[in-house]
């Protein structure tokens, strides 16, 4: 992540609160609360809770209102990758540098484990200490997040598109679900802690539509450009299971333009918000010049 004062500050905060919200692994049943551990406390780039407190910082909340939401988008993004990692998904023996869940202990416990820690993320919200409408305002959007108009709707249609190749417009759409919904759900979150107006939301939406979309295209990029131990996943797996890509449909060059093209659309959503967006600019930046 960005050498930052506040994302090292932000960082710290939502591994404490990680640690805090997960069960003990020695706690009964000791392999269920171990395999939660192994997925959530293996590292990662933790961009959906930083989204959350820059958003939130940008409109004046406190930090400690920002906690609960970090961590419970962390929690479903955990979660989401322990069961698209599962034989019946992508079937990936790696993440974050280490074994994949259902490797590391075996494919039940990991199917347990991301259905535990989905349930986790939503009680992480229900009892935070925030205002009860504002505890219902994220429930709701972290919920619609993650099912069929989100997350999980996206997967689902990855799943049935592998072995053809998507129309732009589709391609589109699939990863506005899948990779984007969760991300613009950290936003909202962020927002609805600092009472976003409508204007506002409406702006950080299409903030964050464009960021998700470039971090996905980028994603695409790593798996062509990139190697497994620099990703800390397995390289290559798109092509070996003809999934559809910006680079498969539009090759690399045009994949990269567009890039610059969403860099550009993230820039002008949050021009209103002034010095105030810093962090989120440069947290768009990240996304599109990364490199694992």
């Amino acid at each position: 992540m960005l050498p930052e004062p506040r994302l090292a500050r932000w960082l710290q905060r939502v591994e404490a609160c990680l640690e805090s919200a997960l069960p003990a692994a020695d706690q009964s049943p000791q392999a269920l609360h171990q395999a939660m551990r192994h997925a959530v406390l293996a590292g990662g780039k933790r961009l959906r809770p930083m989204l959350a407190y820059a958003t939130g910082e940008a409109l004046g909340a406190e930090e400690s209102l920002l906690d609960a939401p970090a961590t419970a988008v962390e929690l479903v993004h955990a979660f989401s990758l322990v069961h698209d990692d599962l034989p019946a998904m992508d079937d990936d023996a790696l993440r974050r540098g280490r074994p994949t869940v259902h490797v590391a202990f075996d494919e039940a416990t990991a199917i347990l484990a991301g259905d535990a820690l989905q349930t986790l993320a939503f009680s992480v919200l229900a009892e935070s200490p925030a205002a009860a409408t504002l505890r219902v305002a994220w429930l709701q959007t972290l919920a619609e997040a993650t099912g069929t108009r989100g997350m999980c709707g996206g997967q689902a249609l990855d799943m049935a598109a592998t072995g053809a190749q998507l129309a732009l417009a589709e391609l589109e759409r699939l990863h506005a679900l899948k990779t984007g919904a969760l991300i613009r759900a950290a936003v909202r979150m962020g927002a609805l802690a600092g009472d976003a107006d409508a204007e506002t939301l409406a702006r950080l939406d299409d903030y964050a539509s464009a960021l998700g979309l470039a971090f996905q295209i980028r994603d695409d990029i790593l798996d062509v450009e990139g190697d497994s131990a620099q990703l800390g996943k397995t390289a290559g797996k798109d092509q070996s299971q003809a999934k559809s890509t910006y680079p498969a449909l539009l090759g690399m060059a045009r994949s990269k333009a567009l890039l610059v093209e969403l860099s550009d659309k993230t820039k002008a959503a949050l021009g209103p918000l002034g010095e105030r967006a810093g962090v989120l600019h440069r947290l768009a930046e990240f996304a599109v010049a990364r490199v694992s």
